[in-house]
């Protein structure tokens, strides 16, 4: 099913006085495909919450509309809009077991809708195999690891075969280890339903690990909207770009001077096709290179072996923080002894901003 977002807005009263509203969701418009895994991500705070209970009916907006397909369920209360929820914190009944609390959304169903129990057990048994929960079904969530009960917990969301699934930072709860297997599962059991499904995290790395399609938001207001990788290559702008990607991308106080890209005073690129004016030089951290001809002149402040790659740490007068990272391999390893290490930048790794408006700035690269 096809959801669309026209010019969605939501207004909170501010609890100051003399205070303007709070808007969380500002002008929110996009159209999310029917069988896609939407990647709803921004820090706390953007309004990807507010989104979702906007989508779901948890909230009612302030203006806009919103559609599955062509029906309009703005006013729709959220029993009638055939959604399936899931939260972080799981909000399983813990005096039930996995079966009945997977029963549970069934047994509320009414009128021509209503089943039998023979009709329940069959359908909540089938949603349990799609989340690998055979041989669970008569314990208690207290008998469940955080994985476990989370999957019960989509299971719940999916056993009324729901138009849209909405997960809201479902994976928070869970340690590194669970939390990356229950993000596979997750996307697992969307293709295999093929439901449309919107998954809000403020954690990068699950958006980009399992959406067909990332929304980065900042204060209520959509930053940018493409593929994971698209995002990641081709920020919109200096926020996208510094939210996506770990380690982070460095960014340095630069210029474009006469065809050169510079790093406070050090030369780092040849660029054409692009005018003189002040800049931020963000370097994604595998787009270092050492070589002792570079450009660009920094301490070194510590060098980590992390196996097949080694992260470099380094200082420079124009870095905008405490330490730059760079990522190389370790045959390219420098001597941890050296106090200095100087770079040469692939011009691909490299991205520019405008220092007022932190808007993208495009160039070529130069002989």
């Amino acid at each position: 099913m096809k959801i669309t977002l026209e010019h969605l807005t939501k207004r909170f009263p501010n609890r100051t006085k003399n205070k303007p509203d709070v808007i969380a969701v500002n002008d929110f418009n996009f159209e999310i495909p029917d069988g896609k895994l939407i990647g709803l991500l921004g820090p706390s705070g953007c309004g990807k919450s507010t989104a979702l209970n906007l989508i779901s009916g948890l909230e009612v907006p302030t203006s806009g509309r919103i559609l599955f397909d062509s029906d309009d369920v703005t006013a729709l209360p959220p029993e009638q809009r055939g959604v399936g929820l899931v939260f972080q914190n799981y909000a399983l009944y813990p005096h039930l077991t996995v079966l009945q609390n997977i029963v549970f959304p069934l047994e509320n169903l009414r009128g021509n809708k209503k089943l039998s129990k023979e009709q329940m057990r069959s359908k909540a048994e089938e949603a349990a195999r799609l989340v690998q929960l055979d041989g669970l079904m008569e314990r208690k969530p207290s008998e469940l690891s955080g994985g476990q009960q989370q999957r019960v917990a989509i299971a719940r969301a999916l056993v009324k075969v729901p138009r849209v699934l909405l997960l809201d930072e479902p994976l928070s709860n869970l340690d590194a280890r669970l939390r990356l297997h229950t993000r596979e599962e997750i996307r697992r059991i969307q293709r295999e339903t093929g439901i449309t499904t919107v998954f809000v995290t403020h954690d990068q790395e699950e958006a980009m690990s399992i959406s067909d399609l990332i929304v980065v938001m900042k204060n209520g207001i959509i930053q940018q909207i493409d593929k994971p990788q698209t995002v990641y290559d081709d920020p919109a702008n200096l926020f996208v770009a510094s939210f996506l990607g770990t380690p982070a991308i460095n960014v340095f106080v630069g210029s474009v001077k006469h065809g050169k890209i510079f790093i406070g005073d050090d030369t780092v690129l040849t660029v054409k096709k692009i005018e003189n004016r002040a800049v931020y030089v963000a370097v994604r951290p595998e787009g270092f290179v050492p070589d002792s001809d570079g450009g660009l002149k920094c301490k070194l402040r510590g060098v980590e072996v992390m196996g097949r790659d080694t992260s470099i740490v380094a200082g420079h007068y124009a870095f905008e923080g405490e330490s730059l990272r760079a990522v190389v391999s370790s045959e390219d390893a420098p001597d941890p002894d050296s106090s200095e290490i100087r770079f040469s930048l692939k011009p691909s790794k490299v991205l520019l901003f405008d220092k007022e408006t932190q808007e993208r700035v495009y160039f070529e690269p130069g002989e």
